[in-house]
C-alpha cells in the first residue's frame, strides 16, 4: 500500500437505508466539527439540493492512511484532503509518536509543504502544514516549520540532521492540482513502513473530534516551541551536497550548457544553489514555468515522467540558447527527468533506468577513485527496486560490489539504506524506475535537486571527453551487458476487475495454476508478492516482504526476459515492467528492442487483456 485512497466502510444491513442512515451521521458530524466556511457550505448546498452523489463522493469512505499517507483531491468531506481531515490526521499521529517515543516533547518533528492551493475550498498546502503545527504545538511538542515552500526531500534531511522524532511532507508530487497530500518520515529520515501506518490510522480514528485549539493557528506564531528551520537547513543541505562534487575544476571550466524547469513547482531556486555549491554555470530557467504556480498552467499533467509533452517548452528554450541537456523536477523536486539533445536533431528523453544506469555508474566510478583499497568493495552497496533494471546487479557482479534490490518504493530503499549505513556499510546510490534517485545518503529518500547537479557534473565531465551522455550510457551497456527495459500502464477505476484479472493469472487453467506461456514466450519462474509465492525458492516461498493490499506478480521467462505487473498505490492503474538482459559482448540492441517488443505484446493480449476487462491504455 502506498498513499491512501478511499476504501468504502461497510453499510450496516438495509442497502439504501443503512448507507443514508450513515450519510446522515456522517454530514451532521461534519457540520458540527468543521469551521472552514467554504468546506461547511459546500455540504450544507449538497444537502439542500439532495445531492446523494455528490453527498457519496465527499463521505462515503474516509481516506484510508497507508505507509505514504494520504493522498486525495482537496475539497470537502471524510474523503477528501480539507482542513478538518488534516487536523484529524495530525491528531492521530501526534497520539501516535507520544506512545512511541517518550522524548517526543523535547525533539519535536518538522513539518513542510510544496506550493499547491485550491481556492474553491479554502485549502493550501501552507494552510494544511499550519494545521498540522497548531496540533503538535498545542500538545507541548516542538515544531520545525519551513516559513517558506521546500523540495520533499529537506524534510527526511532535518528529520536525520536534527534527529527529530517524525517528519511530515504537504505534497501531492506531481500528481493533478487538485489532489494534495500527507507523506510522513519516522525518526530514522526514512518513510514509514508497515505497522506504523496501521498504527497511525487507528490512532486517527479515536482523535476525530478537534481539539480545543485545534482551529487557532494564529497562535503558534506566538509560540516559543515553534522553529524556523529554513535558513539554517537549507545552508547544512548544500554544505553536505559540496562533499558529493567530484570535479570542481572541470565544473568551473565547462562550456555545457543547461536548461531547467521545475515544471510550476517548488525546485527553481533550490537547483540554482545546487549549481552554485558545484562551481557550475546556473542552468537557464524556463520562464513560463519557474515560478510555482498551483494551476500548473502550460502542462496538462506536471509530472516530467510522463515524457516530451512536458518538456515542449524546455526543448524551445534549449534549442534557443544552444543547450543539448535539460533537467526537469517535478513539482516536489524529489524525482528528476534528463533530455539531451542528438546529433540528428532529435531529443532523447532517458527513461528512469537509463539515468538510474548512468548515474549508479557515476557514483561508483568516482567513489573508486577516492577509495584505492579494493577490500572496501565488500561493504559497499546500491540498491534498486524490484520493478527496475538489473543493470546495477550486473554493475555489482563486475566490479565486485553488493546489488540489493527491495519492493517497490523508497520507503524500502530508505530503510535498507539506514540499516546499511548502522551497521557501518557504505550505501553510494538507490535508484527507481520511476525517475527516482538516491544520490547522497545523507537523504534517505529520492531527490531531484541533488540529482540534478550530479548528473549535470556527469555531463559536464564526459565533455571533457567528447562523450555524451548517451555514448557513455552505450559504453555501459557494452561493458556490463545490455539492459533493454520498456514500462507502460493501463486505466482501471474498479477494483473488482483488478481482483479478477489478478486471480485469472493465479488460475490460469482452471485448476489453480499460474501460466506456463505468455504466447510463445516459455515461463521458467513466477513470484507473487501478494500470496508470498515464488518457485525460483527451494520451499516455494519468497524472500521480499509480501502484502495483500496489493497486486503484485512476475514472470521470469527462457528467453532472460523479466515482466512484472503491478497495482499502484496511488493512482487507478495497473502497471507493467519488462525487461531483457543480455550477458556483455556486442549484442544487437535492436534485435533485442524487437524481441522485448513481441514479449511486451504478449503480456498485454494474453495477461491483460484489455478487451476482457475494459481497460483503457496510456495515452500517448
Amino acid at each position: 500500500m502506498a498513499a491512501a485512497t478511499p476504501t468504502q466502510t461497510p453499510a450496516p444491513e438495509g442497502s439504501d437505508l443503512g448507507m443514508d442512515a450513515r450519510l446522515d451521521q456522517e454530514t451532521a458530524q461534519w457540520l458540527r466539527w468543521d469551521r472552514n466556511p467554504l468546506t461547511s457550505e459546500s455540504v450544507k448546498q449538497l444537502i439542500a439540493e439532495g445531492d446523494k452523489e455528490g453527498i457519496q463522493q465527499c463521505f462515503g469512505a474516509r481516506m484510508e492512511f497507508g505507509t505514504a499517507g494520504l493522498r486525495a483531491p482537496m475539497g470537502a468531506g471524510i474523503s477528501r484532503m480539507n482542513d478538518l481531515t488534516i487536523i484529524q490526521t495530525t491528531q492521530g499521529f501526534c497520539r501516535y509518536l507520544e506512545k512511541q517515543f517518550s522524548d517526543l516533547k523535547q525533539r519535536g518533528v518538522v513539518i513542510s509543504f510544496d506550493a499547491r492551493a485550491h481556492p474553491a475550498s479554502g485549502g493550501s498546502s501552507r494552510r494544511f502544514a499550519r494545521l498540522a503545527a497548531t496540533a503538535f504545538i498545542t500538545q507541548g511538542v516542538p515544531v520545525y516549520l519551513f516559513s517558506d515552500i521546500t523540495p520533499t526531500p529537506f524534510v527526511p534531511y532535518t528529520v536525520s540532521h536534527l534527529k527529530l522524532c517524525a517528519g511530515i511532507m504537504i505534497t501531492a508530487s506531481h500528481n493533478p492540482k487538485q489532489d494534495n497530500g500527507y507523506k510522513v518520515y519516522w525518526d530514522n529520515g526514512a518513510q514509514i513502513i508497515s505497522p506504523h501506518d496501521r498504527g497511525i490510522s487507528q490512532a486517527i480514528e479515536e482523535n476525530l473530534e478537534p481539539w480545543p485549539q485545534a482551529w487557532d493557528e494564529s497562535l503558534i506564531d506566538s509560540s516559543s516551541l515553534l522553529h524556523n528551520p529554513s535558513t539554517s537547513i537549507s545552508n547544512d543541505y548544500f554544505e553536505d551536497l559540496k562533499k558529493f562534487c567530484f570535479h570542481r575544476t572541470v565544473n568551473r571550466e565547462s562550456k555545457v550548457k543547461f536548461v531547467h524547469t521545475s515544471v510550476h513547482g517548488v525546485g527553481h531556486e533550490f537547483v540554482q544553489l545546487a549549481f552554485k555549491a558545484f562551481d557550475l554555470a546556473p542552468p537557464e530557467a524556463v520562464p513560463q514555468q519557474k515560478d510555482p504556480d498551483p494551476e500548473f498552467p502550460t502542462v496538462k499533467y506536471p509530472n516530467p515522467e510522463e515524457g516530451k509533452g512536458v518538456l515542449t517548452l524546455s526543448f524551445a528554450l534549449a534549442d534557443k540558447i544552444k543547450a543539448k541537456i535539460v533537467l526537469a523536477n517535478d513539482p516536489d523536486a524529489d524525482r528528476l527527468a534528463v533530455a539531451e539533445k542528438q546529433d540528428s536533431g532529435e531529443w532523447r528523453v532517458f527513461s528512469g533506468n537509463e539515468l538510474g544506469a548512468l548515474l549508479g555508474w557515476w557514483l561508483f566510478t568516482s567513489w573508486k577513485e577516492k577509495n584505492q583499497d579494493q577490500s572496501h568493495l565488500k561493504d559497499t552497496y546500491v540498491l534498486s527496486s524490484t520493478v527496475s533494471s538489473k543493470i546495477l546487479r550486473a554493475i555489482a557482479l563486475k566490479e565486485g560490489f553488493h546489488f540489493e534490490e527491495t519492493l517497490t518504493g523508497f520507503k524500502w530503499m530508505g530503510n535498507r539504506a539506514k540499516q546499511l549505513v548502522d551497521q557501518g556499510k557504505t550505501v553510494l546510490f538507490a535508484f527507481e524506475e520511476a525517475i527516482g534517485y538516491m544520490c547522497c545518503p545523507f537523504v534517505l529518500d529520492k531527490d531531484g535537486v541533488s540529482a540534478a547537479v550530479i548528473c549535470a557534473e556527469l555531463a559536464s565531465f564526459l565533455a571533457t571527453k567528447n562523450l555524451s551522455l548517451s555514448q557513455q550510457l552505450k559504453a555501459i551497456y557494452v561493458e556490463y551487458g545490455y539492459h533493454i527495459t520498456t514500462a507502460s500502464y493501463f486505466i482501471c477505476h474498479d477494483r473488482c476487475t483488478i481482483q479478477k484479472l489478478f486471480g485469472n493469472l493465479r488460475n490460469y487453467d482452471g485448476k489453480n495454476n499460474y501460466p506456463k506461456t505468455c504466447g510463445k514466450f516459455e515461463i521458467s519462474a513466477i513470484r507473487d508478492l501478494t500470496t508470498g509465492y515464488d518457485d525460483s525458492q527451494p520451499d516455494k516461498k519468497a524472500v521480499l516482504p509480501t502484502s495483500k493490499s496489493s497486486q503484485m506478480i512476475t514472470f521470469t521467462f527462457a528467453n532472460g526476459g523479466v515482466a512484472t505487473m503491478r497495482t499502484s498505490g496511488t493512482e487507478p492503474k495497473i502497471k507493467y515492467y519488462a525487461e531483457l538482459c543480455a550477458p556483455p559482448g556486442n549484442s544487437d540492441p535492436e534485435q533485442l528492442k524487437r524481441e522485448l517488443d513481441d514479449l511486451v505484446g504478449a503480456i498485454e493480449e494474453n495477461f491483460f487483456q484489455p478487451q476482457k476487462y475494459n481497460l483503457q491504455p496510456k495515452a500517448e
